[in-house]
């Protein structure tokens, strides 16, 4: 009976550990320039205070591509991509350009396909998947830090909104309080009661109505 009891946990275990779709790549120390304070941009050597004042300057980051205009495009190669190693504003896996995913450290032309051939994605486990057809889980876990699938507003789990990058339990209820959304500019009005206009546009890019 405790035999068929575990197997049964284990089964429920399985099945349930695809319903928690993350849908912000995990983490594994980037900072992030929307987030980062002044003193941890600074300490990068690619930035220095000077390039630390224009990223606290741009913000909110919306895309990478205006990122890499402000303090990549004056490194040469190797020096923008020892910068993005440190420092990365998460790309939309579902809109992102080709000329922003070929800024990802290490990914070249062929993997830049890949990333595109999936579109579009409903999920990061389905990212996954997908590049783990090419390359193994430590690489697959370090590639999933650059990017995200955007979030249903309506539908998205508690767990899901948590792995947005700066969002707690208060700003999660908030979510979920005006539910169901119609349109992006409620969820605008809505969010700017607690927070400012910047904050509600860092948000907005992690976030999409399904149909």
């Amino acid at each position: 009976m405790i035999r068929r009891l575990a197997s049964v946990t284990l089964l429920f275990a399985l099945a349930t550990a695809g319903t928690a779709s993350a849908q912000v790549g995990g983490n594994q120390g980037l900072l992030n320039p929307n987030l980062a304070s002044e003193a941890d941009l600074a300490a990068l050597p690619q930035l220095g205070a000077d390039g630390a004042a224009k990223v606290l300057a741009g913000r909110p980051w919306l895309s990478m591509a205006a990122l890499h205009a402000a303090v990549g495009a004056n490194l040469d190669e190797d020096g923008y991509t020892e910068l993005y190693r440190h420092l990365w504003l998460p790309l939309n896996l579902n809109n992102v350009t080709e000329a922003e995913i070929l800024l990802i450290p290490g990914v070249g032309n062929r993997m830049a396909h890949e990333f595109e051939e999936y579109r579009p994605y409903v999920g990061m486990p389905e990212f996954r998947r997908e590049i783990g057809k090419y390359v193994d889980d430590a690489e697959v876990a370090r590639l999933e830090q650059f990017v995200f699938v955007p979030l249903d507003l309506n539908s998205a789990s508690s767990e899901d909104f948590a792995t947005i990058p700066g969002v707690g339990p208060r700003m999660i209820h908030e979510f979920e309080e005006y539910r169901p959304y119609v349109a992006m500019a409620q969820f605008e009005r809505e969010m700017g009661k607690y927070v400012d206009d910047a904050e509600v546009a860092r948000l907005a890019r992690y976030m999409i109505i399904g149909e």
